[in-house]
């Protein structure tokens, strides 16, 4: 069977959701948690993600992720990596934890939108998870809980604006008292299973069924903006009515991960009055070049040979030598952490 085909363009908003290989857990205890959410905390300042929702289950996960620029397939491919390395090494295993690629569809603004919102929260409602008498909220390992805290007392990772503007709810105290009331009446505690599914509102129900779109669909929205998709990116449907794997990006794809490693080596550079052509004459291993890679590889999605080609740092493996070693000397020399930091205020000033 084909791969389904990525759709990126600056902007988009995506229902993205991966389950463990065969069914199997991705997470095994509050440590394993913990680590999804840095992680995902991580990806969002890499590849500058923000993240509208998100739900972690015991062998999957759903995220409602916009992307300011058109990098999903760079972003999700380090994030799902980088937690997999973690999982494997804490527990000393091995091999793939998820089953294959994420699913990404790309979600409408607006009443589909809001749509996904509930579906995604009400997640471990249909998992039997949470109880009528216990709240929505009680379930500790999903965005909800941190819609109901002040702003000041949510990750960085999480957008919440445009979920407060759809569902009509201020950011204060009695605005989230409303946002979770709203939540809670789409219940039907007579039938859970279909909590964010079956809706109550003729309003906010979608043209398609939810289960179908996410399931098949790569799109989930009106007829009106699958055709503007599909004529802003020109998309083209094979015979069988599958996209066809030509011609789906968008007009300016721009790596963000790119750009701000490019703008971290440049800084780098100066900071050490380095030339650009006096880096292959330098060591492979030079501390310089290493702090240099070190800080692009922490702050961005780029390959190490991007860096390796970059830094003039030899074969990746090599530059994964340099920087462990130079972290391993951060720990001990406060004046090189303090020289990354001084290199990180001429890149955000």
């Amino acid at each position: 069977m084909p791969r389904q085909v990525r759709i990126e363009y600056a902007g988009a908003m995506y229902h993205v959701m991966a389950r463990g290989n065969r069914r199997a857990d991705i997470v095994f205890d509050d440590g394993d948690r913990k680590t999804f959410l840095r992680t995902l905390g991580e990806v969002c300042k890499r590849a500058g993600f923000r993240i509208h929702a998100y739900v972690l289950m015991n062998n999957h996960y759903h995220l409602l992720l916009e992307t300011p620029q058109a990098n999903l397939s760079v972003g999700m491919g380090w994030f799902q990596n980088a937690y997999t390395r973690r999982i494997n090494t804490r527990h000393r295993l091995w091999g793939h934890l998820f089953g294959g690629r994420y699913k990404a569809i790309v979600v409408e603004p607006g009443n589909c939108y809001w749509t996904l919102l509930d579906y995604v929260h009400l997640n471990p409602v249909r998992a039997g998870l949470v109880g009528e008498k216990e709240g929505l909220e009680t379930y500790a390992w999903s965005s909800l809980p941190l819609y109901l805290n002040e702003p000041g007392n949510r990750p960085d990772f999480l957008e919440t604006g445009m979920a407060f503007e759809v569902s009509g709810c201020s950011d204060d105290a009695e605005g989230r008292r409303g946002f979770l009331m709203g939540l809670e009446r789409s219940v039907d505690w007579g039938n859970p299973t279909q909590a964010g599914v079956v809706f109550g509102s003729e309003q906010r129900r979608p043209d398609l069924s939810v289960h179908a779109a996410l399931r098949r669909g790569w799109f989930f929205g009106s007829q009106a903006f699958r055709e503007n998709l599909m004529s802003k990116l020109k998309i083209k449907l094979d015979e069988g009515g599958r996209l066809k794997a030509n011609g789906y990006n968008g007009p300016e794809i721009k790596d963000h991960g790119q750009d701000v490693a490019e703008r971290l080596a440049a800084a780098g550079c100066e900071y050490f009055e380095l030339k650009e052509g006096e880096l292959g004459n330098l060591p492979k291993s030079d501390e310089r070049k290493a702090l240099i890679a070190s800080m692009i590889q922490r702050q961005t999605t780029v390959p190490l040979d991007w860096i390796s080609e970059r830094l003039k740092m030899g074969v990746r493996a090599g530059v994964c030598r340099s920087i462990k070693r130079h972290r391993e000397r951060v720990k001990q020399d406060e004046g090189m952490a303090r020289v990354e930091r001084e290199i990180m205020s001429t890149i955000n000033s």
